[in-house]
Parts: C-alpha cells; structure tokens; sequence
C-alpha cells in the first residue's frame, strides 16, 4: 500500500542505505562535505550548502553545470532556511529534481543537516563572541591593567605587545537587498584584515550593526595602511553594489590608548561618510578634525556647536529639498570665491549669493565675514565628526525661480 502511494504521488522512494549514510556520516564525524553528498544520494539530486554569512560550507552537484546553478540562485533552484530552534543556521539550495521530492524525507534530512551546522559552527560563534565582547571592552576602555588586557588578546590568539591600529568600516546598500549581508561583511572583512595580520579581530561595533570594528596588531605603524586595501579588495568583490566607508587610526604603542584609537578611527570614518568620492581615509589625513578628537568622548559640546550653526541649514534642506549646506561646503573648499563656487555647482552666481541670503538668514552668520565662515566651517566639521549625514535632494527652493529666495 505505502509503495501504491508513494507511485501515485510521484515522489520518489526514500533510499534507506543512502538515509543510513547520512547518519553514519553524522555519527562518524565526517564532516560538511560528506554529510551533503549523502544528503544528495538520498535526495537525488544536486545540493548546496551556504553558512548565514553566504560562504559556501559544502557543494555536492551531479555536474559543473548544476553547482553553477546552484551558485548563481537559477530559476529551478529551491532555497531552504535552515534553523535549529527557530535561529537560522544556514541554507539549503537544492536543484528541482525530475520527480517531486519527498516532504517528510525532505524535512528529515534538512534537519539532520542543520543540526550538524549548529554542531560544527558551535565553538566558533563561541570563539567569535569571546572576541567581540573582548574587544568592545579593549575599545571602550573598559580594561584596566595592560598586562591583562594583552593576556586576554593572547587567548585569542592576538598579541598586542608592539601595538596595535583600529579600522573602522562601514557599508551602505545601494539597492535594497534581502541577505544577511551583514554576517557577510563581517567575514570578508575579517578574511582582508587577516591576510595582513593574522591575528587581527572583527566584530560588529553593536547588535545587527551595518558598521564593523578591526582591531590589528601593528608593529610599525603600516599594517592599518595595508589591511585597510585588502579588507577593501574583500568587500567590493563579495558585497558588490554597496558602498562603503573606512576609517583608520594611526598606531598605538600601549594597547591600554585603544580607545583613543577608535576614537580616531571612528572620527576619519566620519570625515569620509560626508566625502562621497573618498572610500578610506586615515587619522593623519583628516587635517583640521584633529582639532576635535577630543570632544568624541563627550560630544555634548560638538552638538551645541552644531545646533547653533549648521542645523537650521539641515533642518531647512530637509524640509524643501534645497542644498544650501552643499552649497555653503562647495563654497568652503573654494576658498570663499562665489565665481568659483557658481561654476562647480553649475548653477548661476547670484542664485548661490541668494543661498547665502538665506544661510544668513536661518544661522545669524554671514559668509562674508572671516567670523561667520569660520563658525560655519566648525559647524560643518562638528557635523561630520557627530556622524550626521547631510540630507540630499534638489537645488531648488520653492517660488525662488529667477533667483529669488523666498522671504
């Protein structure tokens, strides 16, 4: 009666010796790759197995052609979520077979798998939290000795005795996408630093964070410079159609001044979100926001500064769409020269003198003056270092056709 069924279904018969080969594969410790190929035996047909960061753990295809399918996601590929007590552990990409498959086998090996996922990846999420709560406390200054804090690093197989550097990386989707690309980012991030550095850590900077924080041991001062272009060659090769953002700080000599590392880091992260031409940016390229490091620890002042400067502009940019902080920016690095200013925004010089009408206007503060400009170029900086991106859309005010500012 079962095998009437089973023909009148269409799926095929569970192969019990293949089933059996999973489970000696399990219990044997084979491995990944031989629990997928019995997987694939007894599923019959071609199978891929992907971690949660989308590095492939396992491919048992039937041909070249079918892992290639299998890689690129085709039409005729299935995708299962793999979980272990409602977490996510993976996924499964199986090709469409000639006859339906099986759902109670489907299940049971999909389990079994998952399960085995759970079991191998275990000691290393472990390995990876231990890294990640160390270094959120070696960068927020929360070990006290340098004798502890190097033994802890130690453990994890990192030795910050000759010093060390902080990379801070951020990336930003530019079309919306449904991956776990941040698990991703962290693994191509780590791969790049670790291809320098060995014994370098990654960890997110907070929970479900688009922002990764690398901590390098770094003998000579150099090693940031060059981590900082492999972990670049990983990311836009492995996350293409991102944009990202890094910040590197210069070398510390004691480990127990990480925090000021990450501080500078952090702050050159900073500077580059509001560059968008600029991909990377090191601490001792940041010039004049040097000036402002200090005030990372407590920004309460960088923030009333901002408030009393630059912020109407934001909140007036926002509001109607305009550009008169892009416009004050471009007007900055032209040396306050409006000719100069007008042609780079292409856009005529008394429409940019009206922005400034209105600049003055919203702040109090009139470009005109050396006091004014000063005040206005802090409050731009202050802007950067706090984090705050600039609001984007149209250079155009409502009824300021011909050139007029609105009153």
């Amino acid at each position: 009666m079962a095998d009437r069924a089973q023909e009148q279904s269409g799926a095929a018969a569970p192969d019990l010796a293949a089933l059996a080969a999973i489970t000696d594969a399990v219990e044997d410790g084979a491995g990944l790759p031989a629990i997928l190929r019995a997987a694939a035996r007894a599923l019959d047909t071609s199978l891929i197995l992907i971690d949660r960061s989308a590095t492939v753990l396992a491919v048992a295809a039937r041909s070249p052609a079918d892992e290639r399918s299998l890689m690129r996601d085709a039409e005729d590929v299935t995708t299962i979520e793999l979980k272990v007590a409602e977490a996510s552990v993976g996924r499964l990409r199986m090709r469409a077979s000639e006859r339906p498959t099986d759902a109670s086998l489907l299940r049971l090996v999909t389990t079994l798998i998952a399960s085995e996922v759970e079991r191998v990846r275990a000691p290393e999420r472990a390995s990876e939290e231990a890294a990640t709560g160390f270094m959120r406390a070696a960068l927020e200054g929360r070990i006290d000795g340098r004798e502890d804090l190097i033994a802890r690093g130690k453990e994890l197989g990192t030795d910050l005795t000759p010093g060390a550097s902080v990379v801070i990386i951020r990336a930003h989707p530019r079309n919306p996408t449904e991956e776990d690309w941040r698990r991703r980012m962290l693994a191509l991030a780590a791969r790049g630093a670790r291809s320098i550095a060995p014994g370098a850590i990654a960890a997110p900077t907070a929970d479900e964070a688009a922002e990764i924080a690398v901590l390098l041991p770094d003998g000579d001062g150099e090693m940031g410079r060059r981590a900082v272009s492999a972990i670049l060659r990983e990311l836009e090769s492995g996350l293409p159609g991102f944009a990202f953002a890094i910040g590197r700080s210069r070398r510390v000599e004691d480990p127990l001044e990480l925090h000021r590392a990450r501080n500078e880091a952090l702050l050159a992260a900073n500077v580059v979100e509001g560059e968008p031409e600029r991909v990377e940016l090191g601490y001792e390229e940041t010039g004049t926001y040097q000036l402002l490091l200090p005030h990372m620890n407590d920004p309460i002042e960088l923030r009333r500064f901002y408030d009393e400067t630059v912020r109407p502009l934001v909140a007036y940019d926002e509001q109607y769409e305009t550009d008169l902080l892009g416009t004050l920016s471009t007007f900055l690095e032209c040396d306050a020269n409006v000719n100069a200013t007008a042609q780079r925004l292409i856009t005529h010089r008394h429409t940019v003198r009206y922005r400034f009408e209105r600049v003055r206007e919203l702040t109090g503060l009139d470009v005109s003056s050396t006091d004014g400009r000063e005040k206005l170029s802090l409050g731009l900086k202050a802007m950067r270092v706090l984090g705050i991106a600039a609001p984007r859309g149209p250079a155009h005010e409502r009824g300021a056709e011909g050139g007029r500012v609105p009153r």
